[in-house]
């Protein structure tokens, strides 16, 4: 079941939790994909899912920018004032041409769909020679998960390894993670004030506190394509008619029935 793109928006955009949770994750994307370099420049960025929060950075120097919305969730035109760059796209079937998208966002996206496998193929489809993703689902030992109070507390929560195995299982290659929403989904001051505290302290020994969400960045893998038939040749055929007697080179016999049943050989010869 997919959140509606309406509650999306109120949690992102109204709420003083969704703005904390905005900027701990964009955080983390721009660590791994600084906007103003090699990261995204001159790229085509793609996110899927929800992924509007995460992509504002990349549209002053981004080559293109597309936000795909599912159809189950619905879709709103972003980004605000500016020309829309905002889709509504079946789950499984994207309006891009194979190999488009340099740098890929996953969010709200994998932990809902019921064919994650399928969703991921088509990840992988529109991903150019040399492509990146960034795959964010809730953690399955973090705080967030259990709750429904937040969008990320809907779907299938995963673990790193959980998620790991399901991007290779589709032809990916996991290259690094990390995680992000290390405070409680709690409105309360304490919490939203000592936010990017917790966020720092997280990083550091993340390995102690359990994070809201996984995020981990994988390349697409490329195999070398199979031909049909036999996948490997045989250096030494094995014959049908190995060990069997060669026919004789000498020429044929004639056999004649002569009178009384008598047999008669007479060797052909040429005239």
């Amino acid at each position: 079941m997919h959140v509606d793109v309406l509650d999306l928006r109120n949690f992102y955009y109204r709420t003083q939790l969704g703005r904390v949770a905005q900027r701990a994750l964009r955080d983390q994307v721009l660590a791994i994909w600084p906007a103003d370099g090699a990261g995204a420049t001159g790229r085509t960025v793609a996110g899927f899912g929800f992924t509007a929060p995460l992509l504002r950075p990349y549209l002053e120097n981004a080559r293109r920018v597309i936000s795909l919305m599912p159809a189950p969730q619905g879709v709103m035109p972003w980004p605000a004032g500016e020309p829309n760059v905002s889709v509504l796209t079946e789950e499984l079937q994207w309006p891009l041409e194979t190999g488009l998208v340099d740098r890929l966002v996953v969010m709200h996206a994998i932990e809902q769909s019921d064919n994650a496998n399928d969703l991921l193929e088509e990840c992988w489809r529109v991903m150019g020679p040399g492509g990146r993703a960034l795959l964010i689902v809730p953690n399955r030992a973090g705080l967030w998960a259990p709750r429904e109070t937040t969008p990320f507390g809907f779907g299938k929560p995963y673990t790193l390894s959980q998620l790991d195995n399901l991007a290779r299982r589709n032809g990916f290659v996991p290259e690094r993670h990390t995680a992000a929403l290390y405070i409680p989904p709690s409105h309360r001051r304490f919490w939203l004030r000592s936010a990017q505290m917790w966020e720092g302290v997280g990083q550091k020994i993340s390995g102690l506190l359990a994070a809201g969400v996984v995020m981990l960045e994988v390349s697409k893998q490329v195999t070398q394509p199979r031909k049909p038939g036999l996948g490997a040749r045989v250096r030494r055929p094995l014959s049908i008619l190995e060990g069997a007697a060669k026919p004789a080179t000498e020429p044929s016999w004639r056999i004649n029935h002569g009178r009384g049943g008598n047999v008669t050989h007479h060797r052909l010869t040429d005239h």
